[in-house]
């Protein structure tokens, strides 16, 4: 469900509900109640919890299991070798 996703991605970044609240400029509750199911984030709040975490509003939602990268600067060589990098690890 979306809040275990929000809880799954802020852990991994290693932030505080707290933490979060602040950046997000609401409060520790807000982010409790999304992470417990019970309220979900309007529209900019999810936009903005993607950006925050790098991932997409599908991502959050649970709608894609894919996480994504901003690979914007890039070459295609780098790009290509983070799919190698990636494979590696998915293996």
């Amino acid at each position: 469900m979306f809040g275990d996703r929000v809880k799954q991605v802020r852990e991994a970044h290693n932030y505080s509900q707290v933490q979060l609240a602040t950046m997000l400029h609401v409060s520790r509750q807000t982010v409790s109640n999304w992470e417990n199911n019970n309220i979900m984030p309007s529209i900019e709040m999810l936009i903005q919890l993607a950006d925050l975490f790098g991932v997409s509003t599908d991502f959050l939602l649970e709608r894609d299991n894919r996480r994504s990268l901003d690979t914007t600067g890039l070459t295609e060589t780098q790009c290509a070798h983070l799919n190698l990098i990636i494979q590696d690890i998915l293996q």
